[in-house]
């Protein structure tokens, strides 16, 4: 198996705990925070959902599907326009409120789409580029990669986590 292989692989795993997270949730499900504190499962899909669009995309000079797939009009939320949810509050996190699962569901199927597409093109040597200096020692791709793929396993977990919460209270 090659690199790259393993990458979609782990990205399709990614696409199957979004789905599932939201499965069944109706509005109030979907904005249920177990504490005031907490974030909801519509914001921790959403929040996913843009650190994915805005690293990939930034890591293979491509353009966000926020912003040229209408998402960000779609959302309608009062958030600035790049905004990913990185070090929200309480109340920027009630912000990110949904009619339904279907738009959370259908912009993150646009991201994953995106995200194959550049992984499809990648080669071993790729992920050694440098693709931010800002840090020490500077990330490579294969690292970003990993460090999105790892985030996003991470918040699909606790947005089902908080499913399961609702389901069973």
């Amino acid at each position: 198996m090659r690199e790259k292989d393993i990458l979609i692989d782990g990205f399709g795993r990614v696409q199957e705990e979004v789905h599932a997270a939201l499965d069944d949730l109706d509005p109030d499900g979907l904005h249920h925070r177990p504490l005031p504190e907490a974030n909801s499962p519509a914001w921790l899909i959403w929040h996913l959902t843009r650190v994915q669009d805005d690293h990939v995309a930034d890591a293979f000079g491509l353009d966000q599907i926020w912003h040229t797939g209408g998402w960000q009009q779609r959302f309608a939320l009062d958030l600035p326009p790049d905004d990913t949810g990185y070090g929200h509050s309480p109340a920027q996190v009630a912000k990110v409120r949904v009619a339904s699962a279907d738009l959370l569901t259908g912009y993150y199927d646009a991201v994953h789409e995106q995200t194959l597409g550049a992984l499809r093109t990648l080669t071993a040597q790729d992920l050694d580029k440098i693709v931010d200096d800002r840090w020490d020692p500077p990330v490579t791709l294969g690292v970003r990669l990993v460090s999105v793929l790892s985030d996003d396993l991470q918040h699909a977990g606790q947005a089902a986590y908080v499913r399961g919460l609702v389901q069973n209270a």
